[in-house]
């Protein structure tokens, strides 16, 4: 049987403006002098950059993984394709490298932005698209799934250069509309994955802080890498309202007409409150907690907390 061609990318995954939309120069320019190490054994292999298990191995058939647009085809399994019509790539251990995921929540709340500012799901957006560029620069995997209260879709990982087409063309079809489940998500997710590896999560983690707890013990159950960036719009982090305001319901929550100025003390010990517990749930289970306040620059937050993880591993 000869080689049947493979699927070809995503309309529009090449888009030049689309790219440089989700991937600011000034932002790579500051990640580039950057790396995104795991901080403790990952399964895969990478010359310098992560610690494996695996010694002795270099070629050695690992596993198959499904095609995504942009793999090296030479490396499909055509007796695979033969048997199931399906597109399947052969990986060893030497290409697993670090198999990361981005989970980013694409759930109703997150489409909230304060006056003149992005939504707290575009900036997640732009998060997960300047990480992603960071891993594959380093010749890591990384995969996308983005959720509300379900899986709603799913990038395999890849660590081929143009897979940042097809993670880009992922994030800018999403639209925010439903209500979200993160514990359920992290449970599932954590179930999904075999391998261990890093698994990066962007939400604003409007959950029940008993959900969100079992959802990432279950992660770190499955002896997972986690990084927590807790995207929260600067309205959320100072309520600076003033006059009376009629604040909108999401999530199937209904309007409320109220005078802020009245509320403004209670809801900002609530809304510390519930930080503090979700700092102290990711400090004991060693997942890294990073707040994300969408009205500062994004190169500034992440280098700066690169820099940080970075010299935290060396002294490991």
């Amino acid at each position: 049987m000869s080689p049947a061609p493979a699927p070809a990318g995503p309309p529009g995954s090449r888009d030049p403006e689309k790219l440089r939309r989700y991937l600011d120069p000034k932002v790579l320019a500051k990640l580039g002098r950057l790396e995104l190490k795991a901080q403790m054994i990952v399964e895969g292999y990478i010359s310098g950059l992560h610690r494996s298990p695996y010694h002795g191995f270099s070629v050695e058939f690992a596993e198959h993984r499904e095609y995504v647009p942009g793999d090296d085809t030479r490396h499909v399994d055509w007796k695979v394709f033969g048997r199931t019509d399906r597109f399947y790539i052969k990986q060893y251990e030497e290409e697993t490298n670090l198999k990361s995921y981005i989970l980013l929540d694409g759930s109703e709340s997150m489409r909230y932005s304060g006056e003149g500012g992005v939504s707290k799901y575009q900036y997640g957006t732009y998060v997960a698209a300047s990480l992603s560029h960071l891993m594959l620069k380093q010749q890591d995997s990384v995969g996308l799934a983005i959720f509300d209260e379900s899986l709603r879709s799913y990038v395999p990982p890849s660590s081929s250069q143009n897979h940042i087409h097809n993670i880009i063309q992922e994030l800018d079809r999403q639209e925010t509309a439903r209500k979200t489940d993160v514990g359920l998500i992290l449970r599932s997710f954590a179930d999904r994955v075999k391998r261990k590896g890093l698994i990066i999560i962007i939400s604003d983690m409007f959950d029940t802080l008993e959900h969100i707890q079992r959802g990432l013990k279950h992660l770190r159950h499955k002896r997972h890498d986690v990084i927590l960036f807790h995207v929260l719009d600067h309205d959320e982090l100072s309520f600076p309202f003033q006059r009376m305001t009629l604040f909108e319901g999401l999530e199937g929550l209904p309007e409320v007409l109220a005078d802020p100025r009245a509320l403004r003390a209670a809801y900002l010990e609530e809304i510390g409150k519930f930080q503090e517990e979700l700092k102290k749930i990711c400090r004991r289970g060693r997942i890294d907690y990073v707040l994300l306040d969408t009205s500062r620059r994004l190169d500034a937050v992440l280098t700066a907390y690169l820099a940080a993880r970075s010299g935290r591993r060396r002294r490991l």
